[in-house]
């Protein structure tokens, strides 16, 4: 018997929506959650996307800090990633809730996207989405200097080929968040992030709740740029851009730098990679430091042993035409940070002995005295790079001409180096009326704290400052240190009761209250404080709060 019309439409359209809802049971797409952080964006996901067509796994695993690495070896197959966290530095996503430690590390991350070993978690990616502030910043990590172009000038090429050059590695090896995130997922086709600022968990959960409400059906998975969810964070710093393709200038840099971290790639066949990068314009070389930093640190001490790897390096150490050019192109860098990073490497690949890079350390702190060119950096790289038995010896050429130039960053890079006169003039320029020199008699103090009979003179000059901004910043430095010596604290207490300034006073009780102020008599203090405290203009204060310390105790 014929059906009529209506009902074989009706019965199409049951067998149609039938068909739909089997496709979609039969493959539903997978969405894997990253949550380092705030839930909120993952649950914004689970409750707007409809059970039977989507299903969730969340990769973290609590308390198993290998989380990553077994969800690979599990085999998850990821349509979209979800990875929420803090992210402000660039190097990894972060908590800041004090009940859980686990993080997800760019690094991690790019071993296993370069490894191939998490083809799951990484391969079949129609989507990603970073909740963290800057993860698709666009500004360069690493930009071509002045030094680079040098390099490259002395190479042989013309200024405009230089300038040519120059900017093809400033663009290639820019290394931005965007571009090392568009390097781990390669080939996947959208990646959401933020190019600045992220809304926090709590705000980016209803904006998300607003996206939802906003489309007839789900867009996650689909590979495609959803307008409605840029113009539900419109106000944010929301943006979008594809992996990384192979038809990219910035592929071949890519796939170079995963023969460092390739796991199936051994140590001998990354040793001579390096040496081989090591061989090329030291252009190239300088833009690749990173890179070859990072691997180098990678060998433990149980790796070189074995013979082969031993070899690999030996085979680098006594290509002597290749170190010649190295040490050339460090010692022309005009950051003094870049230049030792170089000299360390070269240490570690086994190019310069340590003395030999003590030895460059002192080098560099005399070209930059020269330069004038010291300054914070420069003396905190000296004080933590710099052991004075093997530098001191160095010191007697650089030593003259540094101290006479009365400058303090000066002396304080010499006094790193291990020099006794530069020390001690450093020290003195605690209480000088330059807040300059203070500031960098601070920073130098952090490495090199004062001893009893410093502190003493210390502590009997700066009351007799006569600027209370000079005596606050020399204050300020003081407490740095976390007195213990009777006589100092005597002379510091002394000098609140006829200090000017309730700036000033609240610099000494930030002193005593780091210290140990029970030398000084609990009672004493307590009621010295309370006697001769100047008004506070804006409520409680530091004052305040050591008055309420020393009179619980």
């Amino acid at each position: 018997m014929q059906m009529s019309i209506p009902r074989t439409l009706a019965l199409f359209g049951a067998f149609l929506a039938a068909a739909v809802s089997f496709a979609a049971n039969a493959a539903p797409r997978t969405v894997c959650t990253i949550t380092v952080n705030s839930p909120d964006e993952r649950e914004s996901f689970r409750r707007h996307l409809p059970a039977g067509d989507y299903k969730f796994v969340e990769l973290v695993e609590r308390g198993r800090p290998d989380w990553l690495a077994s969800a690979c070896e599990q085999k998850v197959q990821c349509d979209a990633l979800v990875i929420s966290g803090h992210f402000d530095g660039g190097t990894e996503f972060y908590t800041d809730r004090l009940d859980q430690s686990e993080y997800l590390s760019v690094e991690e991350m790019e071993r296993a996207s370069c490894s191939g070993s998490c083809p799951g978690v990484f391969a079949n990616l129609k989507e990603v989405y970073l909740f963290g502030c800057n993860t698709l910043k666009p500004e360069a990590r690493q930009t071509v200097t002045e030094d680079i172009v040098r390099g490259l000038l002395r190479a042989g090429h013309s200024p405009a080929d230089a300038a040519r050059v120059a900017g093809i590695l400033g663009e290639r090896h820019a290394e931005s968040n965007r571009d090392r995130m568009r390097h781990i997922f390669k080939d996947v086709p959208v990646l959401y992030g933020f190019s600045s600022l992220a809304p926090l968990g709590r705000t980016a959960g209803p904006l998300l709740d607003r996206y939802f409400q906003s489309v007839t059906a789900p867009e996650i998975g689909s590979g495609q740029v959803s307008g409605k969810l840029m113009a539900a964070f419109s106000q944010t710093a929301l943006t979008v851009t594809p992996g990384l393709s192979d038809t990219e200038s910035q592929a071949k840099v890519r796939s170079e730098a995963c023969q460092f971290i390739d796991n199936r790639l051994s140590d001998v066949q990354k040793v001579a990679f390096m040496h081989q990068v090591l061989k090329r314009d030291m252009s190239e070389v300088r833009m690749f430091l990173g890179h070859l930093e990072r691997f180098a640190s990678s060998i433990g001490p149980v790796q070189r042993v074995s013979a082969a790897t031993t070899a690999a390096f030996a085979k680098v150490a006594a290509d002597h035409a290749t170190r010649g050019r190295y040490l050339e192109a460090a010692r022309d860098a005009d950051e003094a940070s870049v230049r030792m990073r170089m000299m360390a490497l070269a240490r570690s690949i086994g190019w310069l002995t340590p003395a030999q890079e003590q030895a460059e350390l002192v080098r560099t702190i005399a070209d930059h005295v020269a330069r004038d060119r010291i300054g914070r950096d420069e003396v905190d790289m000296a004080c933590k790079q710099a052991r004075p038995e093997e530098t001191g010896p160095l010191l007697h050429t650089l030593a003259p001409g540094a101290l006479k130039s009365g400058k303090v960053a000066s002396a304080a890079a010499l006094a790193c180096l291990g020099s006794t006169e530069a020390h001690g003039r450093v020290v003195r320029a605690l209480t000088s009326a330059n807040p300059d020199d203070i500031a960098m008699a601070k920073s130098y103090l952090r490495h090199k704290p004062l001893v009893d009979g410093e502190l003493r003179a210390i502590t009997a000059g700066i009351a007799k400052m006569p600027a209370a901004d000079a005596q606050v910043r020399a204050l300020e430095t003081l407490a740095q240190q976390r007195l213990a010596d009777p006589e100092s604290l005597r002379e510091i207490a002394r000098l609140f009761p006829v200090a000017k300034s309730v700036h000033v006073q609240r610099a000494i009780a930030s002193v005593l209250i780091r210290s140990d102020y029970r030398v000084l008599g609990r009672t004493d203090l307590a009621r010295s404080l309370q006697q001769h405290r100047l008004k506070s203009p804006d409520g409680n204060d530091v004052i305040d709060a050591l008055i309420r310390i020393l009179q619980a105790g």
